[in-house]
């Protein structure tokens, strides 16, 4: 296994999606789906294979490619069509190349609606696919119950129904259909039948789910709960169109999807090209950006232009008119135009490409990391720098929290970070001296000043930056502290309030609201969180020492030993008042039952 691979491996996201294996020529060997591509794509090179045919795939893989997806059902539509497109060496093909079952409404004066394998009729209209025949069964079935709908194949006209040219079947007779076959329902009626239908397939299960929630329940407040479990099982599948798949889509032809993703320095764009309605390529490019002059528009046409070169047969034979993006590009192409989808299919297809856009470049800066683990503690200090306005990289961060209970053993919090990492051995506990009650300014007052006197008085590093847990009030109190011991303006404070994650500043009174998927919020939510931790931890303990002290710990003369002696005897602190000299005496000794005696009447 080359080292390329190895990184590639390390760096697979957990997410659903399709892998792609290359031999050493570039050929695809095999195309896999995965609800967990880590977990799966690893699972080939970590364990001995028992099947010579998996061995002997895993000795020929040289290169590997993925697409993510949103579902697992995505990932088995997208793998079904890259398997009859690429044909792999080491797939198991199916003979009879079956698809997936559709759903069809044809186009006749009164719509059928049946299940198919095939797309035949320019009229008719198909839902799915359905990668569980099981699941457009009940689809069907559940609708056929719903609407009366016809299931006969009679060619049905205004002139066969004027002519009166067929007979009423069962169907009709048991209720089931409304003699379409000799106009006894108009095809306005039977229009509203298909409109809701269609409503239905489309992904709004809502009205059909509803009712058979409402039949399950009818039956199981009848204790009829057999009938109730098939509903229940019903409804269950139903759940699954719910989830319809984009990755194949009957609504989607011959068309190209471009995704830009753009960073300071890089650009991402992530192509996927439909054929049939599946998605049969995909490739994402990467680019460098040498200045800050290219615009998306600009980065985009390159995009377009290098895949209709990379893939000129591709574009030929499928003649691709049009391509979604989601950056129209600054050049124009002959014979291809652009559009920015806002809904849909299309939209959707949209995402799915901006999402492997992004993946990409999380690979990337996770190979950076890796490569070099410098660079990602660089990259988050000099976000945190801009975000915060410091004038110096925060190497060094520490961060204040006050515990207590009404006043009860108020206690407070100092931990550490240096290089955005927690530096455990520096954290340190504090017990409040000299403030009484609940006063949280007081206490940041006091605490600050302690920890700050005493680094100058040991000639240690200051920090460059200090949050404390709290908004405005605690701010002030951390800065009136360093003022006080001199050191004003040569520590950066921020507070971050609990509630809405404001970052305020001193001297603003309007917090700032950072980005909540940044980084520096990230590192500064931790900090707070763990000096929140470190400070709940340090006041449980000495609340708990608070509740156990007892009358004995105070008498001189009585330790650990003779305490237990006392309480295994006399079982409780009252019966060891009422025992008489004597027996105290005969029990720890002349000379402590007096020191005894004497302290608990004092007491």
């Amino acid at each position: 296994m080359t080292d390329d691979l190895k990184l590639k491996l390390s760096l697979l996201p957990e997410d659903p999606g399709v892998y792609r294996y290359r031999n050493r020529e570039g050929v695809i060997i095999y195309v896999g789906k995965a609800k967990n591509l880590k977990r799966r794509v690893n699972s080939y090179f970590n364990r001995e294979h028992a099947s010579l045919r998996t061995t002997m795939l895993v000795r020929n893989i040289a290169d590997l490619e993925y697409t993510v997806v949103n579902t697992e059902e995505e990932a088995l539509d997208l793998e079904n069509a890259l398997i009859k497109e690429y044909q792999p060496r080491y797939n198991v093909l199916l003979k009879d190349d079956k698809s997936y079952p559709w759903i069809c409404i044809s186009g006749d004066l009164y719509p059928r609606v049946y299940i198919t394998r095939e797309q035949r009729a320019k009229g008719d209209r198909y839902y799915g696919p359905y990668p569980r025949a099981e699941v457009a069964k009940v689809l069907i079935d559940t609708i056929r119950q719903i609407y009366p709908l016809r299931t006969c194949r009679l060619s049905v006209s205004r002139e066969t129904v004027e002519a009166g040219k067929h007979r009423l079947c069962l169907q009709y007779h048991i209720h089931r259909c409304e003699g379409c076959c000799q106009g006894l329902v108009s095809p306005e009626q039977y229009g509203t039948y298909i409109s809701e239908i269609r409503q239905i397939l489309n992904g709004d299960t809502h009205q059909l789910m509803d009712l058979l929630m409402a039949q399950m329940q009818q039956l199981a407040s009848e204790l009829r709960f057999e009938e109730a479990e098939v509903l229940k099982r019903r409804y269950k599948l139903l759940e699954h169109v719910r989830r319809r798949s984009v990755i194949v889509s009957p609504t989607v032809h011959n068309i190209d999807v471009f995704g830009l993703l753009r960073d300071d320095d890089a650009a991402w764009v992530s192509f996927m090209h439909m054929r049939g309605g599946a998605v049969v390529q995909s490739i994402t490019l990467e680019y460098r950006l040498s200045t800050h002059d290219e615009d998306d528009a600009e980065i985009m046409s390159m995009a377009v232009a290098e895949v209709r070169q990379r893939f000129a047969d591709t574009y030929r034979a499928d003649r691709v008119t049009e391509a979604v993006v989601n950056v129209l590009p600054d050049v124009e192409f002959a014979g291809l135009t652009f559009a920015i989808p806002q809904r849909g299919d299309k939209k959707k297809l949209l995402d799915i490409a901006v999402k492997n856009a992004t993946q990409r470049r999380t690979d990337r800066l996770r190979m950076m990391e890796k490569l070099n683990p410098e660079q990602r503690t660089t990259r988050t200090l000099t976000t945190m720098q801009r975000d915060l306005r410091l004038p110096v990289l925060p190497r060094h961060v520490e961060c204040f929290d006050n515990s207590n209970i009404s006043g009860a053993s108020p206690v407070a919090s100092c931990v550490v970070f240096r290089g955005a990492k927690p530096s455990k051995k520096e954290y340190r506990h504090f017990n409040i001296k000299t403030v009484e009650g609940a006063d949280d300014f007081a206490t940041m007052r006091e605490v600050v000043t302690r920890r700050y006197s005493r680094l100058v008085q040991e000639g240690q590093e200051l920090p460059q930056l200090l949050i404390v847990d709290g908004g405005k009030g605690q701010v002030t109190a951390a800065l009136e502290a360093l003022e006080g011991i001199g050191l004003h303006g040569q520590i950066a404070v921020v507070g971050i309030a609990k509630r809405l994650n404001e970052v305020y500043f001193p001297g603003d009174s309007v917090p700032l609201y950072i980005d909540k998927n940044s980084e520096t919020l990230r590192v500064i939510q931790r900090l707070r969180d763990e000096a929140h931790r470190f400070a709940i931890t340090f006041h449980r303990k000495q609340r708990s020492k608070s509740q156990v002290h007892s009358a004995l710990d105070d008498v001189p003369g009585i330790g650990p030993k003779t305490r237990t002696l006392l309480l295994r005897h006399f079982k409780s602190l009252k019966r060891i008042r009422e025992a008489s000299p004597d027996e105290l005496a005969a029990l720890i000794g002349p000379a402590k039952a007096k020191a005894l005696i004497t302290a608990l009447s004092s007491q």
